[in-house]
């Protein structure tokens, strides 16, 4: 008789092969199993389940996240999101608008820095510095709303965000020096660079993979419209209005999209309402959800009150920890990617910061002709936006047409034994050289002085190039990291930041000591010397994601039992504690107590006395009635 093979409940599986649940429907001896063992298997791999939720370990798909191998039709029909197309579209969208004040932020006032520098009489290289710190803070402070959003929801993020945002920013307008202008701008960028975050995180938390590549480019239309349109706005205003009114400029456009956005964005966040039928805590709570909710209810819709009382039981606002970040930069592959990732944006960064200088100085430009020049590279960076996208989309179904892997709409699928990383790769690294050539032309054209249509066009490529690769390479992050998306952008944010910090840094001097040619091909060259390392992830990191989950299993195993022992060495200790509570108890009874046999005692000795005392009396008594002649 066949013998069904043993599945266990278990996400973490690797390489087991079942049949459909139509062909085990139409065999019955096929759903003969041996209850006992079932049973058995299904405790052990629930505590295994658990002990990797509890103690923090880092699973690459969490089984909320994925489908792994169907067990019932039910597994089947399981939708990855209950937001509908045109929702999800919305909800994208609102995101990539908040995204747009981290990037505009950034670059608003590179036109003015001249004149900020006049005004405020310091040093072309001191205002420089007020934008290396804005990277630095801007890399860091994503590490702590990442966290906060993965688990108290997005909600709340988006609304510490920009809170601190529109206070600083209503500082900045006010500000006349030069300390508050520094001070005042790091607390800016901690409330403007969550928001970079927050926006795939929302990605990641309705979208599966086989369509990401498109949600991930409209989540990004934000940031790069940001670096578009923000040079050009803070060119017109610093020129006509003074560089104030930079500052009071984004305090009104952050109020006019931050009041919508508390108002009627749904939370998503996967660990609070599931799949988007869970509703949310109060404090997550907004007015789409309630009437989305209320007509969910209307309809008949019932909520799943075991998966409600799960997600609330978890469900606490804390402290969110950095080091879940820091632990993304730690793993093998996810480091590899995010350096890679952090080049490509660190590029970016130098050359529109060195093109304020640059055209300033050899093509004596005045402040709105320097913002008109990010035209060309913010263009690049928007048509990357539609087209990557959906390149990476298409290369996602050729591979798993290739490897026959199912695509079904709205269905996440297992990606252990898929080569995601190859299917996003081969879109990256050719942008990879393609940037890496611009630029290097980029730099000897501007060395040379020639017509402005050379750079112009560079711009243009160079805008393409680098920012695709790395909205590529941001795809993939959330890939390998579906079920904490703000964490891993988080972790981007962390390299890119730092790198673009460095790069901002330096550039300006190392022009100034070689030249523009040579400064931007050794800018380039770092894309072909760390080129390799893309080719070896594509290489071996299925074998290493196979052992990461292995070694997370077993560890898991290895805590778990741990934990039981520790758990019955306990019970034993309170028993035997409970053992001498109970002997000394049964000891201090049998004791006796001397107040009360001192008492018992007492009574007794003056009851005898009274006792001596009647018989004494009745004595008398007798004499004197029987003998009167006594008492005469």
């Amino acid at each position: 008789m066949a013998k069904e093979p043993e599945i266990p409940s278990s996400s973490y599986q690797l390489d087991v092969v079942t049949e459909t649940s139509a062909q085990q429907g139409s065999d019955p001896q096929l759903n003969t199993t041996n209850p006992d063992f079932t049973s058995g298997q299904s405790h052990i791999d629930n505590n295994v389940e658990k002990s990797i939720k509890h103690h923090d370990i880092e699973v690459l798909e969490p089984p909320s996240e994925t489908i792994g191998i169907p067990e019932s039709n039910a597994a089947l029909d399981a939708l990855y999101s209950v937001f509908p197309t045109s929702l999800k579209k919305m909800i994208i969208l609102s995101g990539s608008m908040a995204s747009l004040f981290s990037p505009m932020s950034t670059s608003i006032y590179y036109p003015s820095l001249s004149q900020i520098a006049k005004d405020l009489h310091v040093s072309d290289a001191k205002i420089s510095l007020t934008v290396t710190l804005f990277l630095v803070i801007q890399g860091l402070a994503p590490m702590m709303i990442a966290g906060l959003s993965d688990k108290a929801g997005r909600r709340p993020a988006y609304m510490i965000c920009f809170v601190i945002y529109l206070f600083t920013t209503l500082g900045l307008g006010l500000q006349n020096s030069y300390p508050a202008l520094m001070a005042l701008r790091c607390l800016q960028s901690a409330g403007s660079s969550g928001t970079v975050a927050l926006a795939n995180g929302l990605v990641g938390d309705i979208i599966t993979s086989s369509e990401r590549g498109t949600y991930v480019a409209w989540a990004s239309l934000g940031s790069i419209l940001g670096h578009m349109v923000a040079p050009i706005i803070g060119g017109v205003l610093g020129q006509y209005a003074g560089w104030h009114w930079i500052f009071w400029f984004l305090l009104i456009f952050s109020c006019v999209v931050f009041i919508p956005l508390i108002l009627f964005l749904p939370e998503t966040c996967r660990n609070l309402v599931d799949d988007g039928s869970i509703p949310p805590p109060f404090l997550c709570i907004n007015i789409s959800d309630y009437i989305r909710h209320a007509n969910r209810r209307k309809r008949g819709i019932p909520v799943d009150a075991e998966k409600l009382t799960a997600l609330r039981k978890d469900y606490k606002l804390q402290v969110p920890n950095p080091l879940s970040t820091l632990r993304v930069l730690a793993d093998k592959e996810a480091g590899l990617l995010l350096v890679a990732a952090g080049i490509s944006l660190a590029s970016y960064y130098a050359i529109s910061t060195g093109a304020s200088s640059q055209f300033s100085s050899l093509y004596g430009f005045s402040q709105l002709k320097v913002s008109l020049m990010f035209i060309p590279v913010s263009a690049g960076s928007l048509i990357s936006a539609f087209t990557t996208g959906k390149i990476v989309d298409f290369n996602y179904r050729r591979h798993a047409k290739i490897h026959n892997f199912p695509l079904t709409k709205n269905r996440q699928m297992d990606l252990t034994n898929f080569p995601i990383e190859r299917a996003r790769l081969e879109i990256a690294l050719p942008l990879f050289y393609l940037g890496a050539l611009a630029i290097i032309a980029y730099g000897w054209v501007m060395g040379h002085h020639v017509s402005i249509a050379g750079p112009i066009i560079l711009l243009f490529v160079i805008g393409y190039a680098l920012v695709a690769s790395f909205q590529v390479l941001n795809i993939l992050m959330l890939d390998i990291y579906p079920g904490k998306p703000a964490t891993a952008t988080a972790a981007n944010n962390v390299v890119r930041c730092e790198l673009g910090a460095i790069a901002t840094a330096v550039i300006v001097p190392m022009v100034n000591a070689i030249g523009t040619g040579w400064s931007y091909t050794i800018i380039a060259l770092l894309f072909v010397v760390y080129s390799p390392a893309l080719v070896i992830i594509m290489r071996y990191v299925i074998l290493w994601r196979k052992q990461n989950k292995d070694k997370q299993v077993e560890l898991a195993k290895r805590k778990q039992e741990r934990r039981e022992n520790k758990d019955v060495k306990t019970a034993e200790k309170n028993t035997r504690h409970l053992n001498e509570e109970i002997n000394v108890a049964k000891s201090q009874d049998r004791a006796p107590d001397l107040h009360i046999e001192f008492l018992r005692y007492g009574l007794f000795g003056i009851l005898f006395g009274f006792d001596v005392l009647a018989i004494m009396a009745i004595w008398d008594l007798k004499i004197l009635i029987a003998y009167p002649d006594v008492q005469q």
